[in-house]
Parts: C-alpha cells; sequence; structure tokens
C-alpha cells in the first residue's frame, strides 16, 4: 500500500501562492425538489492539483458545471480568477476543459478540431505543437469518426491544453488510455503545473487522485464529506496489517479473521502494532505468510463514505 508522505504536501503547502483561482462559497444547486448541492464551499489555488471526487449522484458534476460556468447557481458565489464564471469574455480564454466526451464533429480532421476549439476559446497556440505532445502529429488529417477511443480521448486532451491556459478542467481523464499514454498525460500536466497552471480533477480512479492531488474535496449527498491532503484523509481510519499463518496456530493478538482465511489488524499505532506482531510470532515460531502493513489507502476512506 503505498500513499503520498505527508512530508511533500507540507512543502506544498508552503511554497503555494495562497490567492485562490477558485472560491466557491455556499454553493446550492437545485433541480426542483433536489437538493444536488448543499452550501458548498471551498477553494483552489494557483498551481494546485485539486481533486473533486465522490460517490455516484455526489453532486461534483453540478458542482464542476457550475465552476465552469456551463450552470447557473441557485445560491452562494462562484468566483473563477476572481469573476463571475458567465463572463465567458473575461473567463473563457483562461481556461481549459476536458470533458468525458467532448462530442467533435466526426466529419473534422483532427487538426481542424484542435483549431477550431482554440478560435472558440480565443487561445492562441501551434496546431502542430499540441498534436505533438498528445502524439496525434501522424493523425492530423484524420477524421475524427476514424480515431480509437483512446485516440479521441488524447484529442479531447489536446483541446483542453492549447495554448496552455491557467486552468485545466480535467474529467476522468485517462479513461480509455493504455498505460504509456497514461503516463504521457500524467508527465504533461506535471510540466504545465511547474509553469503555474491550475488542475482540477476528477477521476474514479482513486490511485490517480492519491497519486498526483495536493488537496482533495471528497463529495457524498452534496456536501463534503472530508477534505484534506491525501495524508489527512487517510489518517482518519486506522492503518491495516494483513498476513496469514498456518495451521494449527494460536489466535493472534488484537487481530481478526477474515472470510479468506487471513488476519487482519488495524491501528493507528502501526509501528508499534507491527512491532508487536513481529515479536509475537518469533516467540510462538510462526512464519506470518504474505505480510502486508500500510497506511490506509484512498479507496478505503471512499469505501467509508456513508457506513
Amino acid at each position: 500500500m503505498v500513499t503520498l508522505p505527508a512530508a511533500s504536501h507540507d512543502r506544498w503547502n508552503r511554497r503555494m501562492p495562497t490567492t485562490p483561482v477558485i472560491e466557491v462559497d455556499s454553493l446550492n444547486v437545485v433541480y426542483g425538489d433536489f437538493h444536488a448541492v448543499q452550501d458548498l464551499s471551498f477553494h483552489v489555488r494557483r498551481g494546485e492539483l485539486y481533486a473533486l471526487l465522490g460517490t455516484n449522484g455526489a453532486g461534483k458534476t453540478s458542482t464542476l458545471e457550475t465552476v465552469e460556468g456551463h450552470r447557473k447557481a441557485t445560491s452562494g458565489t462562484v468566483r473563477v480568477f476572481g469573476h463571475d464564471p458567465a463572463d465567458r469574455a473575461a473567463v473563457r480564454p483562461r481556461m481549459g476543459i476536458m470533458l468525458q466526451d467532448s462530442g467533435f464533429t466526426p466529419d473534422l480532421t483532427v487538426a481542424e478540431s484542435v483549431r477550431l476549439v482554440g478560435s472558440l476559446t480565443r487561445r492562441t497556440d501551434e496546431v502542430g505543437r499540441v498534436l505533438d505532445v498528445v502524439d496525434l502529429t501522424r493523425k492530423a488529417d484524420t477524421r475524427v469518426s476514424q480515431l480509437s477511443g483512446g485516440e479521441k480521448r488524447r484529442l479531447d486532451f489536446a483541446t483542453a491544453v492549447y495554448g496552455t491556459p491557467e486552468l485545466v478542467f480535467l474529467d476522468e481523464p485517462t479513461t480509455g488510455l493504455d498505460i504509456q499514454s497514461r503516463d504521457d498525460l500524467w508527465s504533461t500536466v506535471d510540466r504545465m503545473r511547474e509553469g503555474g497552471t491550475t488542475v482540477v480533477l476528477t477521476t474514479h480512479y482513486l490511485e490517480e487522485a492519491q497519486q498526483h492531488a495536493d488537496r482533495i474535496g471528497l463529495m457524498h449527498r452534496g456536501r463534503f464529506h472530508r477534505e484534506g491532503t491525501v495524508a489527512e484523509l487517510t489518517r482518519t481510519l486506522p492503518s491495516v496489517i494483513r498476513f496469514g499463518l498456518a495451521a494449527p496456530a494460536p489466535t493472534p493478538p488484537a487481530a481478526t479473521r477474515e472470510e479468506d482465511g487471513r488476519y487482519l489488524v488495524e491501528t493507528f499505532e502501526l509501528q508499534r502494532s507491527l512491532s508487536a506482531l513481529l515479536r509475537w510470532a518469533e516467540d510462538h515460531r510462526l512464519e506470518l505468510r504474505d505480510l502486508e502493513a500500510g497506511p490506509t489507502r484512498l479507496d478505503d476512506v471512499f469505501r467509508a463514505i456513508g457506513s
């Protein structure tokens, strides 16, 4: 089990400018009798990678659509670069959006699609440079209808980063991509962040959020269930130790037996509990088979929502 050390987030907190790029204050989004977003408040700072995660129906899509300027808030305040996101002339040229499906015109070529989005958003760039970044140079004259699913996803990313915008929204950015393409995408994001670009991420690949996000907002039923760094979120649940024992063997201290026959120890003092377990095994001359020990993962925090 792997999580980012708390120290890495502490370094980020010390170096990050405090001026928010996104400010959301008491946001409410209501559809008839359904309260999709309830009194939600958060901010995203310049250069930060902020992951907005949540269960299905948690309200994250409504939240993002409001921040992106596609939906009007029922109440509350939303500011992007200090402006109302509905002020497209002030906000849109500084913002790139990668949707789950951008719906490109199938008869346009790859190069034409990138050029069109650039003109609509009033961002300037070289189409060839952007296609090279996403490894679509050889597909420049290929119609969108002839692209594979992974190539279409790379085209989505190309249009989002065209012009190197100051703020980029990535909605499930690596769905349909192979491992190499995923690595390349994140390398590009890292380079943009080094230049000060702010990123807002939504993803079902929790390991990506755990690896790349500076902070995470975890939504449930229209509200924040928790918000913080990966280390802060994972510290809310105990660390775990898992192992097997050859039968017959005495029951280990503070351990419960799982359905697969392995043993589980949950603890907020991982080092002390692991040391005690190793001493117990040594005293009983037992082998702890397939021993695993580590802090709680982000997916464990996610599963704990509503429990």
